[in-house]
């Protein structure tokens, strides 16, 4: 029998956040037993409880992973037989070593990959079917990003954060929000200047995974797409402007060149960066660091409503000794009072299930509605129909687009190529 955790919606405790661990091979830590035993899942006669080890990047956020460690230490608090521990794997890394690990039959006993990631690992093989392990039938979904969490009709995941992208701004740099491209453009000339930047974005090759979520945000945005779901369209009209708008951008000189994300946000809650597209959870980011940042957001100005989104799913690894207990976590987490607890902790970003902002956050974040509407219109950052070879095709992409920012080629010269080496790569 599914062991389940115990409600921990009553509980009153001061919470201490846990010891952030380094990613280590699958937890072990006792043999499962029957939830009835009285033992809890995983903890055996006269063994000590399971340890689950759980490896997100986003324990490293400094805005939202203190507050996702004490949102497990709740979790842990309710139990007698599991324990779970974070692991912090930097992002630029993340999916590699993560991966890596599964390969070889080891690595975390959950994990919270960002789409690409996800959809390798389910083609591999290295992901635990959870059609049986976690009942889901009583719950109301957030259908549109749910559907994404199915791999050849199975179910290998749950929605840990859907994070959709918008324009963050500074008010006190930008008085109104810009509507078009061309207003963001110019916008963004008209606020760069004495040590201020008009916007910022990723644009360099050590931040290829980053790079790749933002220029998703100009395909959409210009009504492009990498595929028709059947065919790859890389150097399609719609993705060459989305993207030819991208390096306008970047040429205009208004953005921190070289600039990694860590230190362009940095900028951002210090008031040098006036605008910045990026996703929900950047909303904690900044309320940590700065939280008399006179900031809103808008709907990414482009053409076509339509963004990206961090579709992040949370997996149980199919070589974990600790299947059961990683389900009961699951189960845990999708408890309304504990979504409603994430949500807070994520930000301006959705879980899994459809969760009512309070009034307090409303008041305290009138964006948050504007953010939360843009859920019907907003995509995960995988090429459909090639959804566990998008790494590769990401490589090739990002690789074409920087020699057009670098003025080697022109990006429908770069596209073209793109395309070509795509196909003879994936097929």
């Amino acid at each position: 029998m599914r062991t389940r955790a115990r409600s921990a919606r009553t509980t009153v405790i001061t919470l201490t956040a846990v010891a952030t661990m380094t990613l280590a091979a699958c937890s072990g830590g006792g043999s499962e037993t029957d939830a009835d035993s009285g033992t809890g899942a995983g903890a055996g006669v006269g063994a000590g409880p399971v340890t689950l080890t759980f490896a997100a990047s986003t324990f490293g956020d400094p805005g939202r992973g203190p507050g996702l460690e004490a949102w497990i230490g709740t979790f842990n608090a309710s139990q007698d037989g599991i324990v779970v521990e974070p692991a912090v794997v930097p992002y630029p890394t993340f999916g590699t070593t993560v991966l890596t690990q599964m390969g070889a039959g080891e690595g975390p006993d959950l994990v919270r990959f960002d789409m690409p990631e996800f959809a390798a690992a389910a083609d591999a093989g290295l992901l635990e079917p959870l059609d049986d392990a976690i009942d889901v039938g009583g719950l109301e979904l957030n259908k549109a990003p749910d559907e994404f969490m199915f791999a050849d009709d199975t179910r290998y995941a749950v929605i840990f954060e859907a994070s959709n992208y918008v324009l963050y701004y500074n008010t006190d740099l930008v008085a109104e929000a810009p509507t078009t491209f061309e207003e963001f453009l110019s916008t963004a000339q008209g606020a760069t200047g004495n040590g201020i930047y008009g916007a910022a974005f990723r644009q360099t090759a050590p931040e290829q995974n980053g790079m790749w979520q933002d220029i998703w945000n100009y395909v959409y945005g210009f009504g492009g797409a990498f595929s028709d779901g059947e065919e790859l369209t890389l150097n399609a009209p719609g993705v060459v402007e989305g993207l030819s708008a991208y390096q306008e951008v970047y040429d205009a000189d208004v953005i921190p060149k070289g600039a990694d994300a860590a230190t362009f946000r940095a900028m951002f809650n210090e008031g040098k960066v006036a605008m910045e597209i990026d996703n929900g959870g950047f909303v904690a980011a900044i309320r940590g660091a700065n939280p008399d940042l006179p900031f809103s957001v808008a709907p990414v100005p482009f053409p076509v409503r339509s963004q990206g989104a961090i579709l992040a799913p949370i997996v149980v690894n199919a070589a974990s000794e600790n299947k059961e207990a990683a389900a009961t976590f699951l189960e845990w987490m999708l408890e309304p009072e504990n979504q409603k607890d994430l949500q807070l902790v994520l930000g301006a970003s959705s879980v899994a299930t459809v969760t009512e902002r309070t009034e307090e956050e409303l008041a305290a974040s009138p964006f948050l509605s504007v953010v939360d509407e843009l859920t019907a219109t907003s995509l995960p950052q995988v090429v459909l129909g090639y959804e566990a070879k998008t790494p590769d095709i990401r490589s090739i992409v990002i690789n074409q687009v920087l020699r057009a920012l670098a003025g080697e080629v022109d990006m429908q010269t770069a596209m073209d190529t793109a395309q070509e080496a795509a196909v003879s790569a994936v097929g």
